[in-house]
């Protein structure tokens, strides 16, 4: 039975770990090629490894997801690979950095490095495959956010700034370029588990006793799920906004 991305070939940025990571497998599983990019080149070498063994491919191509010349990189290494064809169906701008506190309590000096990839990065990549697609006239854009860009909470409000960025540049791109046959959809996740915690630098006093409440929190796959649902339906349908929340999240 023929899978529903054969034949496609999809780009997903911060693919080392976590949510792209989740999602990257889960394309691959479903039939697409994958071209993996994130800045740990080991993770993705053993990525590709791995959804090799499960009888897909993909090319891992290194790089920063903030720095412009990566991002050109990047869309030139996806064209070029024949698997596929030489071309590019999915882009997933899933690249990003957290950063616990808010603008009181926040590490000011790693605010803009943040914005670097979480913002200008997201929107360089936007940007290129947006004019690629337009030309085209066809393809999916899918902008991973998160539920604080759009419930700013104290706890995370620099970083929120960020991801309501986020939204603001997938929906501003999506005007630009849904006459052309381009869906562009963002995916808002609620409290997901993975490395992401701790690089953000949350702990049991600033993210575990506040979170506990919410019953079992999201993993990654829950979002690679929705993602594929979002590939997977009809092209005339474009869903633009997803939010993906534990059961028991109440807030953010």
């Amino acid at each position: 039975m023929e899978k529903p991305l054969s034949g496609k070939k999809a780009i997903i940025t911060g693919a080392s770990a976590g949510i792209g990571r989740a999602t990257a497998l889960t394309l691959a599983k479903a039939g697409a090629a994958l071209v993996l990019n994130a800045r740990r080149g080991d993770r993705l070498d053993a990525l590709a490894a791995e959804i090799a063994a499960l009888g897909g491919s993909a090319l891992p191509v290194a790089g920063d997801a903030g720095d412009a010349a990566a991002i050109d990189s990047l869309l030139d290494a996806a064209l070029g690979w024949r698997e596929g064809g030489k071309k590019v169906d999915i882009v997933i701008a899933n690249a990003g950095r957290g950063l616990a506190g808010g603008i009181l309590s926040s590490d000011e000096s790693a605010w803009q490095g943040l914005y670097q990839v979480n913002v200008l990065g997201l929107a360089r990549l936007l940007r290129r495959a947006g004019l690629y697609m337009a030309e085209r006239k066809k393809g999916d854009i899918v902008a991973i956010g998160s539920v604080v860009g759009q419930n700013i909470s104290p706890f995370s409000g620099f970083y929120g700034s960020s991801k309501f960025a986020v939204g603001a540049i997938a929906e501003a791109l999506r005007r630009e370029i849904c006459a052309s046959g381009v869906r562009v959809s963002l995916v808002r996740p609620g409290i997901v588990v993975s490395e992401f915690q701790d690089v953000a630098g949350y702990n049991e006093e600033n993210f575990g006793k506040s979170v506990a409440q919410f019953g079992k929190l999201l993993e990654p796959q829950a979002i690679a799920d929705g993602i594929l649902w979002l590939l997977t339906l009809a092209p005339h349908v474009n869903v633009n906004e997803i939010t993906i929340r534990p059961t028991g999240q109440p807030y953010p």
